[in-house]
């Protein structure tokens, strides 16, 4: 059974850091793209990071040159590193699975762990 799991989340000083980590299980993630997406309170949910079975990654213009995406297929698992937090990337992340980046209707979605980005 396809199963993802987010970790990583907490409450950080805009500027700071945090590293989100997505562990996937019941399927070889060498075989899929793996997304992380976000929902603030109130707003849609939006694209952050995605890579792809070869490796290539994807930003949105809000998160580049401040995030980066990581995956080890060794492990099953895909990790966001957050720098340089800003009070506007407060939201649940969610990781996401498929065959491509970006489908709107993914395969499968971990359950969500919150960022807080406050002082």
């Amino acid at each position: 059974q396809l199963q993802l799991v987010e970790s990583g989340g907490g409450l950080v000083q805009p500027g700071g850091s945090l590293r989100l980590s997505c562990a996937a299980s019941g399927f070889n993630l060498d075989y899929y793209a793996i997304g992380w997406f976000r929902q603030a309170p109130g707003k849609e949910r939006e694209r952050v990071s995605c890579v792809t079975r070869g490796g290539i990654t994807e930003y949105a213009d809000s998160v580049k040159g401040r995030f980066t995406i990581s995956r080890h297929n060794a492990v099953n698992m895909v990790d966001l590193q957050m720098n340089s937090l800003k009070p506007e990337d407060t939201a649940v992340y969610y990781c996401a699975v498929d065959f491509e980046c970006w489908v709107v209707n993914a395969l499968g979605w971990g359950k969500g762990t919150l960022v807080t980005v406050s002082s």
